[in-house]
């Protein structure tokens, strides 16, 4: 996917909507990796209207570089069902990913180099993990248990995540009436 928009703090609008959608890739970026997509799939390049000619050369190298890295899923070793999943469970967050954005990841600050050092800290870290990458985990989990009852081995085989970091979902999830126990599977199930 490509974003191009205006130069930062060069908009004929004056809005701020560029520092916005930067910080949106930022996360957006984190989400993809975080579903075993290739990050590089994603590029946002400011630009003004008059840069035609930096503009397809900049489509051009993009175009190429998504080429090489083959289609969407199966570039990354993955099968239709599982970047089908993966896809859901991201999707079904949005709202919540808006929320978050607003609520703890938009910066006063409007400049790149502000954006970049956020972006990129342990602070930024911290914080997706506790809210976007928590929810992100656990709608791979139910997405996962729509098709059948799994242990957590499989569970965390499946998403690539370690069995107490599934474990931990797991209770959060049956807290909140997401998933159960089946003691007569003795694997975890929608609730």
């Amino acid at each position: 996917m490509f974003i191009g928009g205006c130069h930062l703090n060069e908009c004929h609008y004056i809005t701020d909507g560029n520092f916005s959608a930067l910080g949106n890739v930022y996360i957006l970026k984190k989400i993809i990796e975080r579903i075993g997509l290739n990050p590089d799939r994603l590029r946002m390049e400011s630009m003004s209207a008059g840069e035609g000619i930096r503009f397809a050369e900049v489509m051009n190298e993009f175009s190429k570089q998504v080429l090489d890295l083959g289609p969407l899923g199966k570039g990354e070793g993955m099968d239709e069902d599982t970047l089908k999943s993966r896809l859901e469970a991201v999707k079904s967050l949005v709202p919540y990913i808006r929320l978050v954005e607003r609520e703890r990841l938009r910066l006063p600050v409007k400049t790149e180099q502000a954006y970049r050092k956020f972006f990129t800290s342990d602070e930024f870290n911290r914080v997706f993990d506790e809210t976007i990458g928590e929810k992100l985990a656990i709608g791979q989990i139910i997405s996962i248990l729509r098709e059948k009852p799994l242990t957590t081995g499989e569970i965390a085989n499946a998403l690539g995540l370690t069995p107490s970091e599934v474990s931990r979902h797991l209770i959060t999830s049956s807290r909140q009436r997401f998933v159960r126990f089946d003691e007569s599977l003795k694997r975890y199930a929608l609730a």
